[in-house]
């Protein structure tokens, strides 16, 4: 089996095609978790899997399973896969190329004739983006048991419609139980989402684990006032006492160089549209992220600090929840070395290294053997329409995932 290998022409066809759906003006995607765009990816997903003869299961939060059968249907499945749902202006590879790969390796698997001795399995998480219904990685983690799926089904968008009634409107909200499902092992092929493959020249990132997320809500009450009249000393200004904030978020990263990030995003001020009143009210959301759980412990505490400080100094009151933390993951060794060894076999250049984003996997690796693999993007761009990917990295990495999931799909055989 040495010799195996994908259709790469297949595949980059299937990314094409499911690209046409929610296409944008600069050649990018927009699926909105459980919008009309989503469920014709989803639809064409299922299509391709039923026309391979998968089995295909939904499961209450719209996860699909397509499940090949294996010579001992009582080993539990090796599974791929990632999420199809995007960024408002999101890339034709992040997410889709996981779920994609995956098909394409049971397409080969057909192809040459092959026989696992476990079953294999395609997933598709929904809502992994948490752009439309936050948090991110939702679903994935409701089946590893993070979140309850009845609350997780409440939440809503920005215009009030609700996740559940949503999935259940495009005809994605399944009857079968989230979670419980035995894994023998998770791959999840990807686009790095970063600068480094490309930089160094390498083929495959072995990725050995994921750093820890934190999202944070911050609301800053201050005080409106007039602009002219009012004195700098006597101001109760929200607006300057958030830009002391995102300054301490961007310093408590900094600080934890090199692998510390922080992003303030969204940014709301009261009252809107006039520029000659005192901001009285502030919300921002902050995004801080970690290799090391002590480093992020330490970040958090820097953050709060310089908040409270800033309060002080400002005159205004400033609350800061933490809405989500996904900790640090390290990724099971057998797996990893699986995807290590598929490299070798195929005698393409790698790097070991770890995620800078979140992904699905992070929380499959907390109820199974989980492991990731990482090819080029284009300059490193993701979550935009000019997201980019060659062909051949493509190609290459779904390779090692067809000889990664084989080998565990056969051990012991």
């Amino acid at each position: 089996m040495r010799n195996l290998r994908v259709n790469g022409d297949r595949l980059w066809q299937s990314l094409m095609d499911m690209a046409r759906i929610g296409a944008t003006a600069k050649g990018g995607s927009c699926r909105l978790a459980a919008s009309d765009e989503d469920k014709l990816g989803r639809d064409l997903f299922v299509a391709w899997c039923r026309a391979a003869g998968l089995t295909v299961t939904i499961d209450r939060i719209g996860n699909i399973f397509a499940r090949r059968r294996g010579r001992n249907e009582d080993l539990p499945p090796i599974i791929t896969g990632s999420h199809l749902d995007t960024q408002p202006t999101g890339g034709r590879f992040d997410g889709v190329y996981g779920v994609l790969a995956g098909l394409e390796v049971i397409r080969a698997l057909d192809d040459a004739g092959i026989e696992t001795e476990a079953p294999v399995e395609v997933v598709v998480w929904t809502n992994e983006e948490g752009a439309r219904f936050a948090p991110a990685m939702v679903a994935s983690g409701a089946f590893a048991g993070v979140f309850d799926v009845n609350e997780a089904l409440k939440a809503k968008d920005l215009d009030g419609k609700v996740f559940g009634e949503e999935l259940a409107r495009i005809g994605y909200a399944g009857a079968t139980p989230v979670g419980g499902r035995a894994i023998g092992a998770a791959f999840e092929a990807h686009i790095e989402q970063g600068p480094i493959l490309e930089a160094e020249d390498r083929t495959i990132g072995v990725v050995t684990g994921v750093q820890g997320i934190r999202w944070y809500d911050v609301r800053i009450d201050g005080m409106e006032a007039h602009a002219g009249p009012t004195p700098m000393t006597m101001r109760k200004d929200a607006m300057v006492a958030a830009a002391r904030v995102i300054a301490a978020a961007d310093a408590a990263a900094k600080g934890h160089a090199p692998h510390g990030r922080a992003t303030c995003k969204v940014v709301d001020v009261a009252p809107r549209g006039s520029r000659n009143t005192i901001a009285g009210h502030v919300y921002l959301t902050i995004d801080m992220r970690h290799p090391s759980g002590a480093a992020l412990d330490a970040m958090d505490a820097e953050l709060r600090a310089q908040a409270s400080a800033a309060e002080a100094e400002c005159g205004v009151a400033i609350a800061i929840e933490t809405i989500w933390t996904s900790p640090p993951v390290a990724f099971d060794p057998a797996c990893v070395e699986a995807v290590r060894a598929a490299t070798t076999t195929l005698g393409l250049s790698n790097k070991d290294m770890v995620s800078g984003a979140g992904h699905d996997s992070c929380y499959v690796a907390r109820v199974a053997p989980t492991a990731m693999i990482f090819v080029p993007c284009e300059k490193g761009i993701s979550h935009n329409e000019v997201e980019n990917a060659k062909k051949e990295h493509l190609e290459a990495g779904c390779n090692v995932l067809l000889h990664a999931m084989l080998e565990r799909a056969n051990a012991g055989a």
